[in-house]
């Protein structure tokens, strides 16, 4: 499947029940879960280096955010919409309940696709991403609280060339992962759940992630 044939959330349920994510034991992390968003691009990402369109594109993309400045922790960082795991609820549950509160994006169980693989962060968290289909997502409000600003990243844009971006740091046993967006970069754990998406969405690659660390700003 390429970034362009992505036209029905029944294509990537497909995709997605062939795939077995990877456990990842928790000890004793919190359990998190983001909402890794299908929707449509829009007018544009709103990003440097990415075109802004004059009408509106049905285009695949994915929904990120900018976290707000005031946050105590990962502030203006990027993300995806999310959030810690309350107590009786499901990672599902907790993405769509965080859509809710971050976008103003409601949606139902049936817009669950599936899960990529867990990812352990520096901070203390275990992430599970759940893929969802928001369809065109047109009526979008951030959350002034915790999101600055609300982006539609297209899936092409996960296909580059330069992409992904390795590098080591000190302290670090295994490469940091940056994924190339724009003229900038997003980072580990967000552009850990971009790169596999990518992977197994886009290309048909069973590629894993959880190996991958953070760069030392997102250690806290």
């Amino acid at each position: 499947m390429t970034a362009e044939a992505i036209r029905s959330s029944a294509q990537l349920r497909q995709c997605l029940a062939r795939f077995s994510p990877l456990p990842v034991d928790a000890g004793g992390r919190r359990r998190a879960a983001v909402a890794v968003t299908v929707t449509e691009e829009g007018h544009g990402a709103e990003v440097d280096g990415l075109p802004q369109h004059a009408t509106w594109s049905t285009e695949a993309a994915l929904l990120l955010t900018r976290r707000a400045a005031g946050l105590r922790s990962h502030a203006g960082q990027w993300a995806m919409p999310g959030g810690r795991v309350d107590d009786g609820e499901t990672p599902e549950q907790a993405a769509l309940r965080e859509l809710a509160e971050e976008v103003g994006l409601v949606l139902d169980a049936q817009s669950v696709l599936g899960r990529l693989d867990d990812y352990a962060t520096r901070s203390g968290y275990l992430i599970t991403p759940v893929v969802v289909w928001a369809g065109p997502a047109r009526e979008l409000k951030a959350n002034l609280d915790e999101v600055a600003a609300i982006h539609r990243i297209p899936a092409r844009e996960l296909l580059r060339a330069d992409a992904p971006l390795l590098n080591q740091v000190r302290g670090a046993a295994h490469p940091v992962l940056r994924m190339p967006i724009g003229n900038g970069w997003i980072a580990a754990p967000t552009a850990a759940f971009l790169y596999q998406f990518r992977e197994w969405c886009l290309c048909g690659r069973l590629t894993r992630v959880a190996h991958f660390d953070q760069p030392v700003f997102a250690w806290r």
